[in-house]
Protein backbone atom coordinates (compact mmCIF):
# COMPACT_ATOMS: atom_id res chain seq x y z
CA UNK A 1 0.00 0.00 0.00
CA UNK A 2 1.40 3.43 -1.08
CA UNK A 3 1.83 5.52 2.00
CA UNK A 4 0.93 8.64 -1.21
CA UNK A 5 -2.94 7.30 0.05
CA UNK A 6 -2.64 9.17 2.96
CA UNK A 7 -0.86 12.31 2.24
CA UNK A 8 -3.72 14.11 2.10
CA UNK A 9 -5.07 13.25 5.36
CA UNK A 10 -4.60 16.58 7.52
CA UNK A 11 -5.59 17.41 10.88
CA UNK A 12 -7.60 20.65 10.09
CA UNK A 13 -5.92 22.95 7.45
CA UNK A 14 -2.36 23.49 6.94
CA UNK A 15 -1.48 27.32 7.59
CA UNK A 16 -0.79 29.60 4.09
CA UNK A 17 1.98 31.02 3.29
CA UNK A 18 5.92 29.27 4.14
CA UNK A 19 6.18 25.95 5.24
CA UNK A 20 7.42 25.39 8.75
CA UNK A 21 10.85 24.48 8.74
CA UNK A 22 9.71 21.11 10.48
CA UNK A 23 7.26 20.44 8.27
CA UNK A 24 9.49 21.05 5.04
CA UNK A 25 12.48 18.56 6.56
CA UNK A 26 10.18 15.67 6.59
CA UNK A 27 6.95 15.64 3.81
CA UNK A 28 4.90 17.12 6.30
CA UNK A 29 5.15 14.88 9.00
CA UNK A 30 6.01 15.91 12.52
CA UNK A 31 8.54 12.83 14.25
CA UNK A 32 7.59 11.69 17.38
CA UNK A 33 9.29 9.08 19.51
CA UNK A 34 7.60 6.30 20.74
CA UNK A 35 8.30 3.55 23.30
CA UNK A 36 6.69 1.05 24.59
CA UNK A 37 6.48 -1.42 27.73
CA UNK A 38 4.87 -5.05 26.87
CA UNK A 39 3.76 -8.00 28.49
CA UNK A 40 5.08 -10.16 26.07
CA UNK A 41 5.96 -9.75 22.04
CA UNK A 42 2.31 -10.59 20.39
CA UNK A 43 0.66 -6.94 19.82
CA UNK A 44 -2.72 -8.55 19.83
CA UNK A 45 -3.01 -10.90 23.02
CA UNK A 46 -0.05 -8.99 25.08
CA UNK A 47 -0.66 -6.47 27.38
CA UNK A 48 0.42 -2.93 26.71
CA UNK A 49 1.84 -2.29 30.20
CA UNK A 50 3.90 1.61 29.43
CA UNK A 51 3.67 4.28 26.66
CA UNK A 52 5.86 7.15 26.11
CA UNK A 53 5.76 10.19 23.07
CA UNK A 54 8.21 12.22 22.81
CA UNK A 55 7.58 15.01 20.53
CA UNK A 56 10.61 16.61 18.28
CA UNK A 57 11.10 20.64 18.01
CA UNK A 58 13.24 22.22 15.56
CA UNK A 59 15.40 25.51 16.22
CA UNK A 60 16.27 28.63 14.07
CA UNK A 61 19.25 26.70 12.65
CA UNK A 62 17.34 23.68 11.98
CA UNK A 63 18.79 21.52 14.23
CA UNK A 64 16.57 19.02 16.41
CA UNK A 65 15.86 17.93 20.19
CA UNK A 66 13.65 16.49 21.63
CA UNK A 67 10.99 18.92 22.70
CA UNK A 68 8.00 17.37 25.60
CA UNK A 69 7.25 13.65 26.47
CA UNK A 70 3.67 12.28 27.26
CA UNK A 71 4.17 8.81 29.57
CA UNK A 72 1.29 6.83 30.95
CA UNK A 73 1.43 3.37 32.89
CA UNK A 74 -1.19 1.21 31.13
CA UNK A 75 -4.09 -0.99 32.83
CA UNK A 76 -3.50 -4.45 31.25
CA UNK A 77 -7.13 -4.89 28.87
CA UNK A 78 -9.20 -7.23 29.46
CA UNK A 79 -7.81 -11.13 29.04
CA UNK A 80 -5.08 -9.54 28.03
CA UNK A 81 -1.23 -12.05 28.39
CA UNK A 82 1.46 -11.25 30.17
CA UNK A 83 4.53 -13.49 30.60
CA UNK A 84 6.97 -13.14 33.80
CA UNK A 85 9.23 -13.20 31.73
CA UNK A 86 9.00 -9.70 30.06
CA UNK A 87 7.88 -8.52 34.01
CA UNK A 88 11.02 -10.02 35.00
CA UNK A 89 13.00 -8.22 32.30
CA UNK A 90 11.29 -4.43 32.82
CA UNK A 91 11.08 -4.48 36.39
CA UNK A 92 7.61 -3.29 35.50
CA UNK A 93 5.48 -4.36 38.99
CA UNK A 94 2.13 -4.49 38.45
CA UNK A 95 0.91 -4.28 42.28
CA UNK A 96 2.96 -1.59 42.97
CA UNK A 97 1.53 1.35 44.93
CA UNK A 98 2.28 3.94 43.31
CA UNK A 99 2.12 2.54 39.76
CA UNK A 100 -1.28 4.84 39.21
CA UNK A 101 -2.19 2.87 36.13
CA UNK A 102 -4.94 4.31 33.92
CA UNK A 103 -6.65 2.78 30.51
CA UNK A 104 -5.55 2.42 27.03
CA UNK A 105 -7.76 4.88 26.12
CA UNK A 106 -7.51 7.54 28.62
CA UNK A 107 -3.68 7.13 27.97
CA UNK A 108 -4.14 7.14 24.25
CA UNK A 109 -6.74 10.46 24.48
CA UNK A 110 -4.68 12.29 26.15
CA UNK A 111 -1.22 12.00 24.10
CA UNK A 112 -2.89 12.41 20.89
CA UNK A 113 -4.82 15.27 21.91
CA UNK A 114 -1.26 17.02 22.88
CA UNK A 115 0.33 15.21 19.57
CA UNK A 116 -2.16 17.32 17.83
CA UNK A 117 -1.07 20.62 19.05
CA UNK A 118 2.27 19.90 18.38
CA UNK A 119 1.30 18.78 14.68
CA UNK A 120 -0.77 22.21 14.19
CA UNK A 121 2.19 23.76 15.51
CA UNK A 122 5.04 22.77 13.72
CA UNK A 123 2.77 23.09 10.30
CA UNK A 124 2.53 19.27 10.06
CA UNK A 125 -0.14 17.48 8.34
CA UNK A 126 0.43 14.03 10.97
CA UNK A 127 3.00 12.34 12.74
CA UNK A 128 5.14 9.63 12.19
CA UNK A 129 6.41 7.47 15.09
CA UNK A 130 10.72 7.52 15.58
CA UNK A 131 11.05 3.84 17.73
CA UNK A 132 14.11 1.79 18.39
CA UNK A 133 12.96 -1.49 16.24
CA UNK A 134 9.77 0.94 15.47
CA UNK A 135 7.76 -1.85 14.00
CA UNK A 136 7.46 -3.58 17.24
CA UNK A 137 6.11 0.04 19.34
CA UNK A 138 3.95 0.68 15.99
CA UNK A 139 2.55 -2.82 15.69
CA UNK A 140 1.51 -2.12 19.70
CA UNK A 141 0.28 0.91 19.16
CA UNK A 142 -2.12 -0.15 16.29
CA UNK A 143 -3.69 -2.11 18.28
CA UNK A 144 -4.47 -0.21 21.06
CA UNK A 145 -6.40 2.14 18.87
CA UNK A 146 -8.13 -0.47 17.44
CA UNK A 147 -9.50 -2.12 20.67
CA UNK A 148 -10.37 1.25 21.66
CA UNK A 149 -12.08 2.27 18.74
CA UNK A 150 -10.27 5.41 18.91
CA UNK A 151 -10.47 7.77 16.03
CA UNK A 152 -8.22 10.86 14.63
CA UNK A 153 -4.96 8.51 15.59
CA UNK A 154 -2.38 11.47 14.64
CA UNK A 155 0.43 8.57 13.48
CA UNK A 156 1.25 7.43 9.92
CA UNK A 157 -0.87 3.43 10.25
CA UNK A 158 2.51 1.90 8.65
CA UNK A 159 5.42 3.96 8.16
CA UNK A 160 7.99 4.88 11.24
CA UNK A 161 11.80 6.16 11.79
CA UNK A 162 13.98 3.26 12.99
CA UNK A 163 16.77 4.22 15.16
CA UNK A 164 18.27 0.80 15.32
CA UNK A 165 18.67 1.02 11.47
CA UNK A 166 19.69 4.96 11.53
CA UNK A 167 22.22 3.87 14.20
CA UNK A 168 23.67 0.69 12.52
CA UNK A 169 24.58 3.50 9.66
CA UNK A 170 25.51 6.36 11.68
CA UNK A 171 27.95 4.10 14.20
CA UNK A 172 28.04 0.59 13.19
CA UNK A 173 25.69 -0.27 16.24
CA UNK A 174 22.08 -1.19 16.72
CA UNK A 175 21.61 -2.07 20.46
CA UNK A 176 20.40 1.04 21.69
CA UNK A 177 22.51 1.65 25.14
CA UNK A 178 25.71 0.90 22.58
CA UNK A 179 24.54 3.19 19.84
CA UNK A 180 24.05 6.05 22.58
CA UNK A 181 27.73 5.26 24.30
CA UNK A 182 29.00 5.71 20.29
CA UNK A 183 27.15 8.58 20.16
CA UNK A 184 28.28 10.47 22.89
CA UNK A 185 25.18 9.99 24.64
CA UNK A 186 24.88 9.06 28.41
CA UNK A 187 23.00 5.92 29.59
CA UNK A 188 22.12 4.55 32.48
CA UNK A 189 21.49 1.01 31.96
CA UNK A 190 19.82 0.46 35.68
CA UNK A 191 17.17 2.96 33.83
CA UNK A 192 16.65 1.18 30.98
CA UNK A 193 13.61 -0.79 29.97
CA UNK A 194 11.35 2.16 31.56
CA UNK A 195 9.34 3.88 28.77
CA UNK A 196 10.21 7.30 29.47
CA UNK A 197 13.73 6.87 29.78
CA UNK A 198 14.05 4.49 26.31
CA UNK A 199 11.75 7.31 25.14
CA UNK A 200 13.84 9.97 25.91
CA UNK A 201 17.73 8.31 24.98
CA UNK A 202 15.72 7.36 21.76
CA UNK A 203 15.16 11.01 20.83
CA UNK A 204 18.44 12.52 21.76
CA UNK A 205 19.72 9.41 19.61
CA UNK A 206 17.59 10.27 16.40
CA UNK A 207 18.00 14.18 16.99
CA UNK A 208 21.91 13.50 16.58
CA UNK A 209 21.53 11.54 13.93
CA UNK A 210 19.70 13.54 11.57
CA UNK A 211 22.02 17.07 13.14
CA UNK A 212 25.04 14.70 12.25
CA UNK A 213 23.53 14.38 8.50
CA UNK A 214 22.76 17.79 8.63
CA UNK A 215 26.26 19.39 9.62
CA UNK A 216 27.75 16.97 7.12
CA UNK A 217 25.34 18.98 4.43
CA UNK A 218 23.42 15.91 3.42
CA UNK A 219 20.19 18.08 3.70
CA UNK A 220 19.51 21.47 2.94
CA UNK A 221 16.27 23.45 3.29
CA UNK A 222 15.40 23.72 -0.58
CA UNK A 223 12.81 26.82 0.69
CA UNK A 224 15.89 28.86 2.33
Amino acid sequence: MSEDLYDDELDGSLPSGPRHPMAARFRGYLPVVVDVETGGFNAATDALLEIAATTIAMDEQGFLYPDHTHFFRIEPFEGANIEQAALEFTGIKLDHPLRMAVSEEHALTEIFRGLRKSIKANGCKRAILVGHNSSFDLGFLNAAVNRTALKRNPFHPFSSFDTATLAGLAYGQTVLAKACQAAGIEFDGREAHSARYDTEKTAELFCGIVNRWKEMGGWIDDED
